[in-house]
């Protein structure tokens, strides 16, 4: 986006939407339903990805579209820094996973530009820019809503920050923090190949667009450095030891190579299933964080354990603290897919629409 007008905060003025994969689409068509049912949301004003940027002018699927089949770009940074000159209460919807569109989070907010975002790059990447977006949307009065970054909507982050304001110490984060993960291992029976899932999960939209981010853990440990850091630990990201399911042999090969080889996977996964099952566990990936350290990687529980329930693409989470040292606090629900990422970033545009619009006393 190209030069910035600084302005008081007012109420939004308009909406712009950067990313339009299956999270962006799913957008647009939420969007249009809430125009429907007649709630107050800002006018959506551009559309954008890596390839080009349109005003919305006409019908939004039809804009989507020109956009989503524009050819690429030359250089991938033009398109998502064409659009109008943003103002002060304007609303950026970050639906993307670029890592130069979250750099630009906190210059945002610093300019009193809103900030909705499902990019976990923002505040689960360097610790440096987490700090900074933080710092920059307290310094203004622009809000940041990253509610979709984390279990998908879920009230994960909120809790967290409502526990620490009130004076609360966390003491364990604990979670199946990947919808993805979590379908792929409810549904694994050691009979049909884990890799055949993990496509059938890739072709739902459940996975990152590279289902190796999941796999590697990474998509996890960004989750987890940013619930941790909502709890008021300042966790780098090298300090997350992570167990990734991804061979070594896999890691640098183009994504359609990747994928044609999955296979390899499928034999070490049946063997931890088996040795699971004769123990009577389960398999689950998770995430844990505490004030001695933080990990990620698959792990065999005891049917009763907290984090062994759920179905689907649950995430489930606990949260031991001074409050909840008996009895944690368990959060639980869909985790994963376009539909419920796109609703939670819908919720957090209609609750920044309606705190700017309120009175000041």
């Amino acid at each position: 986006m190209n030069a910035v007008v600084r302005e008081p905060v007012t109420a939004a003025q308009q909406l712009v939407l950067l990313g339009t994969g299956t999270v962006g689409a799913a957008f647009v068509r939420r969007y249009q339903q809430l125009q429907t049912r007649g709630l107050a949301v800002p006018a959506l004003a551009w559309l954008a990805n890596s390839r080009a940027a349109r005003r919305c002018a006409g019908e939004l699927e039809t804009v989507l579209e020109q956009v989503r089949r524009a050819p690429a770009a030359a250089d991938p940074r033009v398109a998502l820094a064409a659009t109008t000159p943003l103002r002060a209460g304007d609303v950026v919807v970050d639906a993307t996973a670029s890592d130069a569109v979250a750099g630009r989070h906190a210059g945002w907010l610093q300019a009193g530009i809103h900030v909705v975002t499902a990019n976990k790059l923002g505040t689960g990447a360097q610790l440096q820019r987490a700090e900074q977006i933080v710092a920059c949307g307290a310094a203004s009065s622009a809000r940041y809503g990253d509610s979709a970054t984390v279990g998908a909507g879920l009230p994960l982050l909120s809790s967290l920050r409502s526990l620490v304001a009130g004076g609360d110490r966390i003491h364990t984060i604990e979670g199946v923090l990947s919808g993805s993960l979590a379908w792929l291992f409810h549904r694994y029976d050691g009979q049909r190949p884990f890799s055949d899932a993990v496509r059938e999960a890739l072709a739902a939209g459940f996975t990152e667009p590279d289902p190796r981010v999941d796999l590697s853990g990474e998509d996890v440990r960004r989750k987890l450095l940013i619930l941790a850091r909502a709890s008021g630990l300042a966790l780098d990201a090298a300090q997350v030891q992570v167990q990734s399911l991804v061979p070594p042999a896999l890691v640098a090969l183009p994504l359609a190579q990747a994928l044609e080889q999955l296979s390899c996977i499928d034999a070490p996964l049946r063997q931890q299933w088996r040795h699971a099952r004769d123990e009577g566990k389960v398999l689950r990936f998770v995430g844990r964080v505490d004030r001695t350290g933080a990990q990620v990687g698959l792990r065999a529980l005891p049917m009763d354990h907290p984090l062994a329930q759920g179905a689907g693409t649950d995430n489930r989470v606990v949260i031991h603290s001074d409050r909840y040292a008996t009895q944690p606090l368990q959060v639980q629900g869909p985790g994963a897919g376009a539909e419920i990422t796109a609703a939670a970033l819908l919720d957090d545009v209609l609750r920044i629409v309606e705190t700017a619009a309120r009175p000041i006393r």
